[in-house]
């Protein structure tokens, strides 16, 4: 192992991401170079329709990648078992989850299913990484609350806490802010980067909200039309690379106090 990739949590070479029939091959984006370190909030963001989350699903090995490779921990995603796989990264997707009559402890317990043996029962170390998860996320108060009585801002919190309780290296988020308003899509994404300080794991997540993550990522992917940008915000602004998101006729990104503005 090269002491470049010694601490790359997850990396990517020349990779290429999109659809493939009999017949044809649908390319979405190509040559991805990614690296993402332990202890890093990074965000995915671009325009809707880019393929941010084709590329979440070929990362997470829901979907084949056409070319390239990519690496957990320097290990090769296709050489993980799917228990494996399961204790070294954990998934927060947009799906509706399945039983909203489960108690918010109940279901934080189901990230040790990985853990568990094959009736699931919880050991006392498996309950005391639900207690933990369930503090790191400020939801204690929560905990004998069914998922039903929860508005979509606690819910998204409880299921941040599930994939702590997992207690995997790697934690990534499809969309965490989806359905929240302006304030607790501020506090969820803060929450993350609280959460990758307390705990040293890297948090990956796809967000529209460019702005909010360009003031709290350590690092960030941009999808353009043209390419997949990997760097530090305060270097994508200085290359340029946030004017080449959208079309100009109508927001413009002002680089002196990072947002974007509507035309005039």
């Amino acid at each position: 192992m090269s002491e470049q990739n010694e601490h790359s949590v997850l990396r990517t070479e020349n990779l290429k991401i999109g659809y493939k029939t009999k017949k044809e091959e649908s390319v979405i984006a190509l040559n991805i170079q990614i690296k993402l370190q332990k202890g890093e909030l990074v965000g995915l963001v671009g325009a809707n329709g880019i393929g941010k989350s084709t590329l979440l699903r070929t990362l997470t090995n829901v979907q084949n990648s056409l070319n390239g490779q990519i690496f957990i921990n320097e290990k090769l995603l296709s050489d993980y078992s799917s228990e494996d796989l399961a204790k070294t990264m954990s998934l927060v997707l947009t799906e509706p989850i399945a039983s909203k009559n489960l108690s918010v402890f109940e279901l934080v317990a189901l990230g040790r299913h990985p853990y568990t043996n094959w009736v699931g029962t919880l050991s006392p170390e498996d309950i005391n990484k639900v207690i933990q998860a369930l503090s790191l996320t400020n939801i204690e108060t929560l905990k004998h609350k069914k998922c039903y009585e929860l508005s979509d801002g606690q819910l998204q919190k409880v299921l941040i806490a599930r994939a702590l309780a997992q207690d995997t290296d790697l934690i990534i988020l499809d969309e965490p802010t989806t359905h929240l308003d302006m304030y607790h899509k501020a506090y969820i994404l803060k929450l993350l980067q609280n959460l990758v300080k307390d705990t040293g794991k890297t948090i990956l997540f796809s967000s529209h909200e460019i702005d909010l993550a360009i003031q709290l990522c350590d690092k960030m992917i941009v999808m353009t039309p043209k390419e997949v940008i990997t760097d530090q915000p305060c270097n994508l602004i200085s290359k340029g690379v946030f004017n080449s998101l959208f079309p100009k006729d109508l927001i413009i990104f002002d680089e002196q106090t990072g947002n974007f503005k509507i035309k005039k």
